[in-house]
């Protein structure tokens, strides 16, 4: 018999392209939506109603899934109060997501760039432009994760559509073995996932409007979902006063106007002393407003909200 490795490589490429596939055929995501099928023959508005009329079930998906998302919510207060880290990581339309959310949370929520950060398949230049084959490899997302130094309390939350994504699921094992909690966020039913997670976060919306366009319901989904994820442990973490932001970085003019603006609001004073006052409290918002509304000093104002761990409304019920 004479040996022939490369045609045994072949061979086995084209068994695991088969799997693939035959993986694709079963994922919701991945079939045709029996309510769309005639929209190539639509008008604009009729494209328009029938994508709007899908979005609409996505939220009710979510809610089925609430306590799901709250336990996560708590995990992350949690983490961050020991000074832990939510890391993201998915490719395309998923890792977008992810480094969205992470890059917003230091100008709504004040936190260090560190604390929340995205990682997408094929790096920076795939929130661009898509990277082909960077997702196909666990060993890609094995490598961010050493690279990152992930350690607990941290916690790394794997972003799928279809639960499957190579990339995502060598994060999520190298995080494990390190000893962190994993979260996975899909959008296929539990039934279809094989990876092990801490918390599963299952949002199945069903067959897209265009199949296999991931972008639109799964995307809507996910966002909703990490907006919630993040929200809520940021609030968890004092960062909301009432329903105001209140810890937000005066990084550029439109967000020091929010901050005079918040003090206005929440107090009896005017454009020009909220303006000196926010000065006085070396442009913190919450320092601010408890100096004002608690009729303290800048030192006591600190000092009370370092004992209230960032609270504003428990450092007040304090006075």
């Amino acid at each position: 018999m004479v040996e022939n490795p490369q045609g045994v490589e072949e061979l086995s490429s084209e068994a695991e392209k088969r799997k693939l596939f035959k993986q694709l055929e079963k994922l919701t995501t991945e079939e045709r939506n029996p309510a769309t099928r005639n929209i190539d023959l639509a008008s604009s508005r009729e494209i328009a109603t029938l994508i709007n009329n899908e979005d609409q079930s996505v939220a009710g998906k979510i809610e089925q899934r609430l306590d799901e998302i709250a336990e996560v919510i708590d995990l992350l207060a949690d983490s961050f109060q020991m000074g832990g880290r939510l890391l993201y990581f998915g490719a395309g339309t998923s890792g977008r997501l992810g480094v969205l959310d992470a890059a917003e949370c230091p100008p709504t929520f004040g936190t260090l760039p560190e604390q929340v950060q995205g990682f997408i398949a094929g790096g920076k230049e795939a929130m661009f432009v898509a990277q082909e084959g960077a997702e196909d490899l666990e060993e890609n997302g094995v490598r961010e994760v050493e690279h990152a130094k992930v350690a607990p309390p941290d916690v790394v939350c794997g972003l799928a559509a279809s639960g499957r994504t190579p990339y995502v699921h060598g994060a999520i094992k190298e995080a494990a073995s390190r000893g962190c909690k994993t979260i996975l966020v899909t959008t296929v039913p539990a039934a279809q996932i094989e990876l092990e997670v801490d918390h599963l976060i299952d949002i199945p919306v069903g067959p897209e409007v265009i199949m296999g366009s991931t972008r639109m319901k799964s995307g809507s989904a996910q966002k909703m979902v990490l907006n919630m994820f993040t929200t809520g442990a940021m609030i968890r973490q004092g960062k909301v006063y009432e329903n105001v932001m209140v810890d937000l970085m005066l990084t550029n003019k439109k967000l020091v106007e929010r901050a005079k603006r918040i003090l206005m609001i929440f107090t009896d004073i005017d454009y020009t002393r909220a303006s000196k006052l926010l000065d006085e409290a070396e442009g913190h918002v919450k320092t601010a407003l408890l100096m004002e509304l608690g009729k303290v000093d800048h030192a006591t104002s600190k000092q009370l909200l370092k004992q209230h761990n960032g609270f504003v409304r428990k450092a007040l019920l304090s006075l």
